[in-house]
């Protein structure tokens, strides 16, 4: 896949960062050496390999998963600047 001057624009403005147009041709190179790095990862045979969260072998530390200062929806929701039907609500951001 390689991404051009008009991907990388698109890009950029749902990242909601602003690049001028003499930046869009580095920009879309650098896409396309980080989407050429991904795809040297996809030639790693990883077949048998264990995923793990550290090259020492760990266990993550667990809690109990249980609510305990729960059932303030209200609270919360009076800090929201527009809170509708229980929710947050916030600007559409995709056409």
């Amino acid at each position: 896949m390689s991404i051009d001057k008009e991907t990388a624009r698109k890009v950029a403005k749902l990242a909601r960062i602003k690049v001028e147009d003499d930046a869009l041709d580095a920009l879309a190179s650098e896409f396309n050496a980080i989407l050429g790095f991904v795809e040297q990862l996809n030639e790693v045979d990883v077949d048998g390999v264990e995923p793990m969260t550290s090259v020492t072998p760990m266990r993550l530390k667990r809690r109990e998963d249980v609510v305990t200062d729960g059932d303030q929806q209200t609270k919360v929701l009076a800090n929201a600047p527009d809170a509708r039907n229980g929710f947050f609500a916030v600007p559409k951001v995709v056409e």
